[in-house]
C-alpha cells in the first residue's frame, strides 16, 4: 500500500469518527477547552502581576585606554509589577541587554557610577513607563577605574599536586601565561613583585591534568587574566634493568682488587619519556670500606638523576679477591 493510499485511509477514517455523534462531542469538547484557554489568557493578561528577571547589562562607548579596578555586574536581578500583556514579549524571546554609557555615569573623576535611583529609571524606560520596578540587585554600582598603563608581574603557581603509585609528576607545573598586567587607581606598591594562583590541591593524578584556575584577587586591584590554565605532567613510571661493570675506588698503589661478581644488575623507574635515555649508571666499591677480615664488600651506587625512582643494585654486595704486588730493589 502507498503512502498516498495510507492518508486516504486515515482520512476517511476520521471522517467517519468525526460524523459519529462520539465524534461530535469530542470536537464540542475541544472547542470549549480552546475558547476557555483563550479567556484564561485574556484576563492573566489583563491583570496585576509580579515577575522576577535577569536583565543583561552592557556598558558601551568606555574608551580602551580605561581599565575598571573591579567587576562590572554581567546584569541586575530585578523583580517587576504590571499587567501581563507588558511582560509577554520576555516570557518567550530574548532578554535584551540594558546598555549604560560609560561617560555618561563617571564621578568624581575616576568612579563609574550607578546610583538605585539612576538604575530603577533606565529599567522603567526597559520595561515600559507602566512597570513599577519593586527590588533590583544590585541596587547601585560604583567602580572605580584608571587610564595608566598596568604593571607586568610574575605569575607563581601555588600547587600541591600529588601523583598516584607508579606515576610521577614528570616536570614543572605550567601556566598559560608566566606574568599578568596589574591596574590600580593608586599605582602598584614595590613590595608587590608577584602574583599567585589560587590554592591548587591534587591527589592520585594519573593523566596529564589541565586545570582552570584564578588568579588569587588582590583588594584595590584589577589582575588581567584573571584565570589561567595550568598545566600538570603526569606519566607512567616504567621498570627499566641494566648491567653495570663494578668499579673499584681508592685503592692505594701497587693494589688491586677484583670482585666477584665483576657485575651487578640495577633496576629503577623512570617516567616513560625518558625509558629510552642512556642515563649515567654507575657502580663500585670503595676500597676504604672494604674489611680484609670479611668476604664481601658493599656494592656502591653513584648518585642516579632525579628522574630514576625505588633504585635498587642485585647483588648488593660482592666478594672480593685483594692482589698485591711487592717491588723489589
Amino acid at each position: 500500500m502507498t503512502l498516498i493510499q495510507n492518508i486516504r485511509k486515515y482520512r476517511l477514517m476520521l471522517l467517519r469518527a468525526a460524523r459519529s455523534s462520539r465524534g461530535r462531542d469530542l470536537m464540542l469538547y475541544f472547542l470549549f477547552v480552546c475558547v476557555a484557554f483563550v479567556f484564561w489568557l485574556v484576563l492573566s493578561l489583563d491583570s496585576e502581576v509580579q515577575k522576577d528577571y535577569d536583565v543583561p547589562v552592557e556598558l558601551e562607548e568606555m574608551p580602551d585606554s580605561v581599565t575598571l579596578i573591579g567587576q562590572m555586574p554581567a546584569g541586575f536581578s530585578v523583580l517587576v509589577q504590571g499587567k501581563g500583556s507588558q511582560f509577554l514579549r520576555y516570557t518567550w524571546g530574548h532578554m535584551p541587554s540594558l546598555k549604560m554609557k560609560f561617560n555618561e555615569n563617571v564621578v568624581d573623576g575616576n568612579i563609574f557610577a550607578l546610583s538605585r535611583q539612576k538604575i530603577d529609571g533606565r529599567l522603567r524606560d526597559y520595561f515600559g513607563q507602566g512597570v513599577q520596578i519593586m527590588s533590583v540587585k544590585p541596587d547601585s554600582v560604583r567602580i572605580p577605574f584608571t587610564s595608566a598603563p598596568g604593571h607586568v608581574l610574575p605569575l607563581r603557581i601555588n600547587a600541591d599536586v600529588h601523583a598516584d603509585l607508579q606515576y610521577i609528576i614528570s616536570g614543572p607545573l605550567k601556566a598559560s601565561v608566566d606574568s599578568v598586567r596589574i591596574y590600580s587607581v593608586n599605582g602598584v606598591p614595590r613590595t608587590l613583585n608577584h602574583v599567585e594562583t589560587e590554592p591548587i590541591i591534587r591527589n592520585s593524578l594519573r593523566d596529564t591534568a589541565r586545570l582552570d584556575v584564578r588568579i588569587k584577587p588582590i583588594p584595590g586591584f584589577r589582575i588581567i587574566p584573571e584565570r589561567v590554565i595550568v598545566t600538570v605532567p603526569v606519566e607512567p613510571l616504567i621498570s627499566r634493568r641494566r648491567t653495570v661493570k663494578v668499579d673499584v675506588t681508592g685503592m692505594p698503589h701497587n693494589t688491586r682488587l677484583f670482585t666477584f661478581p665483576s657485575q651487578v644488575e640495577v633496576t629503577y623507574l623512570v617516567p616513560m619519556s625518558a625509558y629510552n635515555e642512556d642515563l649515567p649508571v654507575k657502580a663500585f666499591v670503595d676500597y676504604q670500606d672494604v674489611d680484609p677480615q670479611k668476604s664481601r664488600a658493599r656494592v656502591i651506587l653513584l648518585q642516579m638523576p632525579d628522574i630514576c625512582h625505588n633504585v635498587t643494585v642485585s647483588p648488593d654486595s660482592v666478594e672480593f679477591i685483594i692482589e698485591k704486588n711487592h717491588m723489589h730493589q
